[in-house]
C-alpha cells in the first residue's frame, strides 16, 4: 500500500517501490541540483514534458519537494522534513495497523490450530496425508509458522535458485527469533554451492546449526517432533505429511543417527576438509563398485555428471589406471570396498 500524497489538490495513493527507486535516483540527483543552482528555470528543456527529468520533477513536485516561484520562472527546492513526514507518516501508521490485524487473525486462527492437533485422527485425516504438488509448499509454510520448538531439515540438494533463498531466510529467521531450534543436513557437494552458502550463513549467524555428510538422502522435515514431511515413493510431485507419532519418532531417530556422523558447515579446520574430502572419495568408490550408472553416481553424490567425471579421473590418477575397467580391477584386486573402516588396514 503506497502513501498518501496530494496532486492537483486531490489525495491520491501513488507512492509505492517505483516512486522511492525513482526519488533515490533521478529525483535526488535533481534535488541536489536544485539546491546547488538555487534553482533551474522552467524552460530548462530537461524539465518539459518529454524531458529527461520530467518525471523526477513531476514526483518532486507531487511530494513537495520542488515548487515555481511566484513568476512562475524557475523551480525551487523545498525542506524534505515537511515531505518526510507526510510520506512516512501514513505509511508507520498502516504498518501499525496491519500488525495489529495480523496478530488478531493469528489469535482467531490459534483457537482453530488447536482444535484441528486434539481432534481425532478420523477427523483430522488420519495419520498419512498425501499432498499434491500445488499444495506441498502452504502446507509447509503452515507447519513451521506453527513450530513452537525445533525444526529438523534433510536436504540432499543444495538451494539452486538465487530467488527462493531470501524467502528461506526470512522464514527460518522467523522461526529463529520466536525461540525454536533449526537443525538441517545437506551432502558434503553443498558447501560449493554460493547460493547455499550465503543462506547458511544468515541463518547460522542467529543460531542454526547446519551440517554436511556423504550420503545420499531423501529430503525430510520434521516439525516440533510432531508432523514429517517427507516424498511420496511414486512421485517426488507428492509430498507425504506423516502424523504417526511412532513413525515420526523412527525418522526423528535416522535423523539424529545421521547428524551425529554430519560435519559442520561453517567448519574451514583442516582435519575437517580432509575428512570431507575421504568420505567423498570413499562414496564414489562405492558408487564405481556397485556398478551405478554416471548419471544415478553424481546425484547421489550430489554433483553434476562432469564433476562426477572429475571424481573418476582423480581415481585413475591416484591408482595408476588408463581405463575404467583397469581402474575396477585395481580396486577388487586391493580388496578396497569404498568404506574407510573396512579399507583402514589397522582394522
Amino acid at each position: 500500500m503506497g502513501a498518501t500524497v496530494e496532486r492537483g489538490g486531490e489525495p491520491v495513493e501513488s507512492l509505492g517501490p517505483d516512486e522511492r527507486a525513482l526519488l533515490e535516483g533521478a529525483g535526488a540527483t535533481l534535488f541536489e541540483e536544485l539546491i546547488t543552482a538555487g534553482g533551474l528555470p522552467a524552460e530548462d528543456r530537461r524539465l518539459v514534458p518529454g524531458g529527461a527529468l520530467h518525471d523526477a520533477l513531476d514526483l518532486l513536485k507531487s511530494m513537495s519537494l520542488a515548487r515555481l516561484t511566484a513568476d512562475g520562472a524557475r523551480w525551487e527546492a523545498q525542506d524534505p522534513a515537511v515531505a518526510q513526514s507526510r510520506v512516512v507518516s501514513p505509511l508507520g501508521q498502516e504498518g501499525a495497523r496491519l500488525l495489529s490485524e495480523s496478530s488478531q487473525w493469528a489469535t482467531a486462527f490459534g483457537a482453530l490450530t488447536h482444535a484441528w492437533r486434539k481432534a481425532p485422527h478420523e477427523i483430522s485425516g488420519g495419520p498419512f496425508t498425501y499432498l499434491p504438488v500445488d499444495a506441498i509448499d502452504p502446507y509447509i509454510a503452515g507447519m513451521v509458522a506453527e513450530c513452537e520448538e525445533e525444526m529438523l531439515t534433510a536436504q540432499p540438494q543444495a538451494i539452486r535458485n538465487m530467488r527462493d533463498m531470501p524467502n528461506a531466510v526470512l522464514r527460518d529467521t522467523a522461526l529463529l527469533e520466536r525461540g525454536a531450534r533449526i537443525r538441517t543436513l545437506y551432502q558434503h557437494s553443498a558447501r560449493r554451492n554460493n547460493v547455499t552458502r550465503e543462506y547458511v550463513a544468515q541463518v547460522t549467524e542467529r543460531g542454526s546449526e547446519v551440517r554436511t555428510l556423504d550420503e545420499f538422502f531423501n529430503r525430510m522435515i520434521v516439525v516440533d517432533r510432531r508432523v514429517a514431511i517427507i516424498p511420496s515413493k511414486e512421485t517426488h510431485r507428492v509430498a507425504l505429511a506423516v502424523r504417526e507419532p511412532s513413525v515420526v519418532a523412527y525418522l526423528v531417530d535416522v535423523f539424529e543417527r545421521s547428524w551425529e556422523r554430519g560435519r559442520p558447515f561453517t567448519s574451514r579446520e583442516a582435519s575437517v576438509m580432509r575428512d570431507i574430502a575421504s568420505e567423498q572419495r570413499s562414496m564414489t568408490l562405492r558408487m564405481l563398485i556397485e556398478g551405478h550408472s554416471d548419471p544415478v553416481s553424481a546425484k547421489r553424490l550430489g554433483v553434476s555428471p562432469r564433476t562426477y567425471a572429475g571424481y573418476i579421473a582423480d581415481l585413475k590418477d591416484e591408482f595408476e589406471a588408463e581405463t575404467r575397467f583397469q581402474l575396477g580391477y585395481t580396486i577388487g584386486r586391493l580388496g578396497i570396498t569404498g568404506r574407510d573402516d573396512e579399507d583402514d588396514p589397522e582394522h
